[in-house]
Formats: structure tokens, C-alpha cells, sequence
């Protein structure tokens, strides 16, 4: 419904700022980080915003730029992250860590934040590291980013042939931990796996 807000930064409360658009005063929720960044009282400033409805509530919930509303309306998908676990995590990761984190399946990163423990770690993984590949595949990502992408596809494709093989994903995932996938072609990953599974 509201892409932006741009107006006159008037307040800086924990949690939310007030800026005043033409006389109205929006009150917009945002990461702590977010709010010692934006600017001082009496700045124009610009945020890009998320509306939130809910039965009982209704928010706008403000953010520096369209990666991180892109991030926060991601995490709003996940099963158990509400709006609050969501702007807590923008305090305290950047967009791309938060990408690279679950592509490459490193939840010791994401439990780092406070409020995330290791169950929602791995469900913030399993529900959006397809659809965070599908999104970074689509738009200019870091380099970083594309190459764990590739290697996240590599072992992916690796694990699909062997399983055409016969061989069950389990034994496939403790032969693959052998193996420098980095370093290493398709074809070179599956036939040092074979000669593995092949002992």
C-alpha cells in the first residue's frame, strides 16, 4: 500500500521515529540500526515501508533501503518469525550476510542473533534458501553470493545423479563432506564419491 515515506524526520523513540508528511505524522517501526542511521531531527528523510495488518494491529515498519524490506517481507514467510523477530534480525545482520548465511547453510551465523535459536536457524533455512537462490539468480547479487550459489547447485546436482545411481542421500551427504566440492568439477565430485561408495 505505501512504498515510501519521505518528510521531515520529527521524532527518534526506541523502536519507531515519527516523521511528518504535509502536517500527519506516521509513526514508523525500524531496526535500532536503522534508526541511528536515518538522520537527525529535522532531516528530510525517505524510508522504504512495509505495511503490516493484522487482525489487531495495524504498522508501518520502515527500512534504508529495498534489500532490507526485501529481507524483512521474506522473513514475515517464514513459520514463526513475526514482524519483531524480523526487525530484530536487521539489527543485527546485513542483507547479503543474511543471504549468504542461508544459501550456504550456516545457521551458527543466524543463531548468533539474538532471539534465534537453533530450530528457528534451521527453518529460516529450509523455508527460503530456494526461494533467496531464485531471487539472487534474478537480481545483480555479490559475487560472494553467487558463488555459493553455484556450489550450493553443484552439490545439489551431485547428490541428484548419485541418487539416480541407486545410492541413498544420507550415504551420499557423509561421502560429500569428504570431498572438496570448491575445488573440484561435477563430474570429478561424483566420480571421487563413486569410488567411495564403490569401497
Amino acid at each position: 500500500m505505501l512504498a515510501y515515506i519521505k518528510g521531515t524526520l520529527e521524532m527518534k523513540f526506541e523502536g519507531y521515529v515519527v516523521i511528518d508528511v504535509g502536517g500527519l505524522g506516521y509513526k514508523v517501526f525500524m531496526s535500532e540500526k536503522a534508526i541511528e542511521e536515518i538522520g537527525n531531527i529535522g532531516d528530510t528523510v525517505k524510508v522504504h515501508t512495509h505495511y503490516h495488518v493484522r487482525e489487531d494491529d495495524i504498522s508501518i515498519y520502515g527500512f534504508k533501503n529495498n534489500d532490507e524490506l526485501k529481507m524483512f517481507e521474506l522473513l514475515l514467510g517464514v513459520s514463526g518469525i513475526g514482524a519483531k523477530s524480523a526487525i530484530n534480525m536487521l539489527s543485527n545482520i546485513t542483507p547479503s550476510s543474511f543471504a549468504l548465511a542461508v544459501i550456504t547453510n550456516d545457521t551458527s551465523k543466524l543463531v548468533k542473533i539474538p532471539g534465534i535459536g537453533a530450530k528457528s536457524a534451521a527453518r529460516i533455512v529450509l523455508e527460503l534458501k530456494d526461494k533467496l537462490k531464485t531471487i539472487e539468480a534474478k537480481e545483480p547479487a555479490s559475487e560472494e553470493i553467487k558463488v555459493a550459489i553455484k556450489e550450493d547447485n553443484k552439490e545439489a546436482e551431485a547428490i541428484s545423479a548419485l541418487q539416480v545411481l541407486g545410492y541413498n542421500r544420507k550415504e551420499i551427504e557423509k561421502v560429500l563432506e569428504k570431498i572438496d566440492i570448491d575445488a573440484l568439477s561435477l563430474e570429478d565430485i561424483i566420480r571421487k564419491a563413486l569410488a567411495i561408495l564403490g569401497m
